[in-house]
Parts: C-alpha cells; structure tokens; sequence
C-alpha cells in the first residue's frame, strides 16, 4: 500500500539527521515541510540541509521559490500530492510505494495529512491593490473594512496578523464571497496511508539543542546573510524569527548580544507552539528524536 511517513516535532529537534537516516534506509527522496526552506537565500537563518546533505539525499522544496514569490498551504498541498503522485507510479519495488515527508511547519503538515479547504487564488491585481492600500490608509482602517465584508472572519482572526487580515479581504474581492464561506475544515480521503510521528526530548535537553543552534548560526554567518536580504526584509518570507531580529540590531534598535538572545528566545517560543499544536492530533505517535532504532522499528510495524 503507498505511504506516506511524515516525521515532525518541533524546531532543533532533530528531525533532519534521522530523515536522512529513513531516506537512506528506503532509497527515497526528502519532501520538506519546512514554510522558509521553500525560499532561496535563507539557508542558514532557516537551517537548511547542507550541500552535503543534499548530495547524499535527494530533497523536494528545498530552496524552491524567490523571497517575491507567492506561495501557501495550499499551493504546498497540491505540490506535494503531485510529487507523490509520481513517486508512487514507479511500483516495481516495494520501496518505492513508501515517501517521507518532514518538517515543523505545521499548516503545511496538516495542508497535507487532512486537506486544506478550497480557497481561490488571488489575482496579482488584487494582491498589489491591497498592498498599497495597506501601505497608504493603514491596518486598523482594513481591519474595519473586513468587518463589514466578513464579521464572522473578523470576530476570530488576529487583528494584529497583517498577513491574515489582508488575505480574508482579498477572497472578499476576489469572489465577491466571505473567507468564511471557504473555511469548512472537512478533512479530505488520501489515496495513501499515513504514518505520522513526532519527535521530542527532554524540554531542557531541547532548549539548550535551540541555543546553541543559535550560536552556530551566527558562526556560520547569519548577520551578513540577513544584510544581504535587508532590502527585502518587509517581505513576509523574512518575517521569521532570526532575520527580524538581527534586522532590529541592523536598524540599530539593540545591540548584537540583544538580538542573538532574543532569536533563542523567540525559538523556544516558537517550539512551544509547535509543541502543543502537534499534541492535539490523536493521530501522532510520539518518540525520542534519539532513537533513531525505535522510530524505524515502529515503521516497519505499520508498514
């Protein structure tokens, strides 16, 4: 039977080294579920997988789309059922009716696994429109706007959330509809099983994983990697942790030493949410991101 095996958790878990592990094992490819690992010139603030690592393993989604592009749950869930829909149809081994999906993004996760309601794509006219009037009359004045066009969306969306209040008013103006008659959140069949595993650890073995993961960042470069993106960093792909940071310490708004502890803090924040997103789902097992012999023994179980 084809499967899927998604392996999640949250960030600096150690997902990356034990997928590379299952990937070998099977001889199949990574499919990332990471949401700014898609983009270009982010590797190191996002941690993406090494040169190395992707000469060993060959890797969907990875450094896929520039920082201008588009790109959403859904627009992921339909590119990942078509990258499985063709590692399925080879089905002259057996291993080739297994594929790996990992990450800890986790609409994406869940855009996959459970479906993604329907939602029409926005027109670049109606896009850039938004975006100017954003820029010139402000969010509170929008948010005004979508609670006339779409109360119910209005009463529950995170007012502070430019990203959301904007995308509600633009299936407003797309399709002359509210976004809540889009939002059904029926879960859709797959043509595949799913075997889906977290991963975790000890939450101060975590954190202490988290800090120094920070650290290496910076060794490796992470100031002059978000200057380089600092013209860009209004985009939404840089509004994530690491970069908005080290972009307040570039705005001269604190010191260096200021910004790095707030990146380890924003991330163990950050971790804390996946944590508990991923513990609402019955559908989980969760393991030791160490014991790389347990997560495969349990595989070959429900395989």
């Amino acid at each position: 039977m084809n499967t899927l095996i998604v392996i999640t958790g949250p960030t600096a878990v150690g997902k990356t080294a034990l997928c590379l592990g299952i990937a070998k094992h099977y001889g199949i490819p990574i499919i990332n579920a990471d949401s700014r690992q898609i983009y270009k010139d982010m590797r190191i603030g996002t941690a993406s997988p090494t040169d190395e690592q992707l000469s060993e393993v060959k890797h969907y989604l990875v450094g896929k789309l520039k920082l201008t592009d588009y790109y959403s749950a859904s627009m992921f869930e339909n590119d990942v059922l078509e990258i499985l829909k063709q590692q399925f149809s080879d089905s002259s081994s057996q291993d080739n009716n297994v594929a790996l999906l990992t990450g800890g993004s986790m609409m994406y996760i869940d855009a996959v696994c459970n479906g993604i309601d329907d939602i029409p794509t926005i027109d670049d006219e109606v896009r850039e429109n938004l975006k100017m009037r954003l820029e010139s009359e402000g969010l509170e004045r929008l948010c005004e706007e979508l609670r006339l066009l779409d109360p119910e969306y209005y009463n529950i969306v995170d007012k502070k959330n430019t990203r959301r209040v904007i995308h509600g008013l633009e299936i407003c103006y797309q399709t002359g509809k509210t976004y809540t008659s889009y939002r059904k959140k029926i879960k859709k069949e797959r043509p595949f099983k799913i075997i889906k595993i977290a991963l975790d650890r000890p939450r101060e073995e975590l954190y202490n994983r988290i800090n120094l993961r920070v650290d290496q960042m910076i060794d490796e470069g992470l100031v002059e990697e978000a200057r380089a993106l600092y013209c860009h960093k209004d985009l939404n792909a840089l509004n994530t942790v690491g970069y908005k940071e080290i972009f307040e310490y570039l705005d001269n708004k604190c010191t260096i030493e200021e910004a790095i502890e707030r990146i380890k803090g924003n991330t163990r924040k950050y971790a804390r949410k996946q944590l508990t997103w991923f513990k609402r789902d019955p559908n989980v097992k969760w393991l030791n991101a160490d014991d790389y012999q347990g997560v495969m023994e349990y595989i070959s179980q429900q395989l």
